[in-house]
């Protein structure tokens, strides 16, 4: 058996006399007798034509397959799957969309253990296939490079799926006749990528980029470009120079790394999904991390740039001005990065930023230090009566800090939805859905129509909501979501009633019901859980075994 260490897995499974079915087998895909003495690189694509955001990655896939081979490795491209938040969002179907993520990794981890692929190349688009993918990189603990699929491009009149969703509220309220949302319907997606502001899939882009495992560059590309083609061959090539310096990712995904990436995640103002995805990705890598790292590093770093969706501008208009790698400069600069963390290159961050060029002196996408959107973070991690172990608020500051109203509570989303569009929601409620957290859902659906459906009303700054859910990057407004504990699990979101107050406050980090204990322990008593919605299939394991959404919802504890 070959003594080459860069063929560690690919060796038992190829090598030898008693491998001579596995050669056969092999060959009539393609390889010949100079192959099975190459290192093999699994590339795994997330490519469907289901969404926009991957209908453009099996090219992609191809591309990163021709880096590996021209750099003397052995490609063997495989798929995994993926859902679409955008077209599911509002229905059933939202409810498999976080367990997509595990499916992913799953699937990953399963492929690559089983095929001995000795370095990988995963290629993600619409939003779980970011954290997904990189759980099962750091599974299998493998050289391995991520690439993201690229952003879309703006739609006609600077619009996303998001102006969709607030079209269809904006109708509600009698602001646009059916004829102008179907012309927004029709021209705000046009063509191949992920949604275009400081959603979910370019903040965990941003976010894999700043722990290292994307060349550099790589979560700033549009999806049509042919940067975007450079970027996947080269990562092709690059897993074989990790392979040579035996480079995993349990070396590049430090703790430094993630302080790094929730660094990176708050000054471009990214998605509350970020701290359940980092929480995850570094529970399967080992690493520790809570959601008060979130609140310790928030306290010194600024939100900096105007991204939708609580700002103006999106991610190919940041792409134009030199995508991400000048704000990390800055970042690294005033101390709030660790230069010394090792990426994909074989170099260090610091060495990566070391030539990179100032944003223009005209831009007004990203502020400067002393000029921030926001002095601190705008993801706060809130504590109180109403969540013992936590929630996730993404208070920018456009909405205030500090919302006291009176509760106004749903059981699902579809309820909530239906009471916002038929005008049960006024100014001043604080909308509570619940029963929507990772087991009780299950899945731990996003909030996006109803949220929408309120900035569509005109409700924006005259409403909160606060859910054992989530939410999608596109929300925006005074929302709370990941509850915990989850109503479903006896938390004390099970016992808000229609009429509770409700104060929370983003400056002293809270979120109080206004119920007196004793009030509380009287409906405590009288409470009883909700049979489980499912009892069979995927829905049915994944209630079962997932953790709460403080823990990073994560099924392989």
């Amino acid at each position: 058996m070959s003594q080459d260490h860069r063929r560690r897995y690919s060796a038992p499974v190829v090598d030898g006399l008693g491998k001579s079915a596995s050669r056969a087998m092999l060959r009539a895909t393609g390889f010949t007798d100079e192959d099975f003495s190459k290192p093999q690189v699994g590339v795994a694509s997330t490519w469907s034509n289901l969404t926009p955001c991957n209908m453009h990655i099996d090219g992609l896939a191809r591309e990163a397959a021709a880096g590996a081979d021209g750099a003397g490795g052995k490609s063997l491209i495989f798929n995994t799957i993926t859902v679409s938040d955008g077209i599911a969002n509002g229905t059933e179907g939202m409810k498999y969309s976080l367990v997509s993520r595990e499916v992913i990794a799953d699937s990953i981890e399963t492929v690559a253990g089983c095929e001995g692929f000795d370095g990988l190349v995963a290629i993600g688009g619409c939003d779980k296939n970011m954290p997904g993918c990189m759980m099962g990189l750091a599974r299998l603990n493998r050289p391995s490079v991520f690439v993201y699929g690229g952003t879309i491009k703006p739609g006609e009149g600077h619009t996303d799926i998001v102006s969709v969703f607030e079209a269809v509220g904006a109708y509600a309220k009698g602001d646009k006749s059916l004829i102008e949302v179907k012309h927004i319907e029709e021209t705000a997606i046009p063509g191949p990528g992920s949604c275009g502001g400081m959603y979910t899939a370019n903040t965990m882009a941003s976010a894999i980029e700043a722990i290292g495992m994307s060349l550099p560059g790589s979560s700033a590309q549009n999806a049509e470009d042919n940067d975007k083609l450079a970027d996947c061959r080269a990562a092709g090539a690059a897993v074989l120079t990790l392979l040579e310096k035996d480079l995993k990712p349990s070396d590049i995904m430090t703790r430094e790394a993630f302080e790094n990436a929730i660094t990176v995640v708050i000054a471009l103002g990214g998605s509350t999904n970020a701290v359940l995805h980092l929480l995850a990705l570094a529970h399967t890598v080992g690493v520790p991390l809570s959601l008060d790292d979130f609140t310790r590093i928030g306290q010194r770093v600024p939100v900096l740039a105007d991204l939708r969706p609580s700002g103006h501008y999106m991610m190919s208009e940041l792409v134009a001005i030199g995508g991400i790698q000048p704000l990390m400069k800055v970042l690294l600069e005033a101390g709030l990065l660790h230069g010394d963390c090792l990426t994909v290159t074989g170099q260090t961050l610091a060495e990566n930023l070391a030539e990179v060029a100032p944003y223009p002196n005209d831009q007004t996408i990203v502020h400067a230090l002393d000029n921030p959107v926001k002095k601190d973070s705008h993801l706060r991690i809130l504590y109180g009566n109403l969540a013992p172990e936590g929630a996730v608020a993404k208070i920018t500051g456009k909405e205030g800090t500090w919302f006291s109203g009176t509760a106004r509570v749903f059981a699902s989303e579809e309820a909530a939805t239906a009471g916002i569009m038929e005008g049960q929601v006024v100014a001043g409620d604080v909308v509570v859905i619940r029963y929507e957290g990772p087991k009780g859902g299950p899945g731990m659906r996003e909030m996006l129509t109803p949220t929408s459906a309120i900035m569509g009303k005109g409700l924006g700054d005259a409403v909160a909501l606060i859910t054992d859910g989530r939410f999608s990057g596109g929300s925006h407004g005074f929302v709370v979501g990941h509850v915990t504990p989850e109503a479903q699990e006896g938390g004390p979101l099970a016992l808000v009633e229609d009429g509770d107050e409700i104060v929370i406050d983003a400056e002293a980090d809270s979120i109080i019901l206004k119920v007196d204990e004793t009030e509380l322990q009287k409906r405590r008593q009288q409470w009883q859980a909700p049979a489980p919605r499912y009892q069979r299939g995927v829905l049915a394991k994944y209630a079962k075994v997932v953790s709460s959404a403080s823990e990073g919802a994560v099924t392989d504890r």
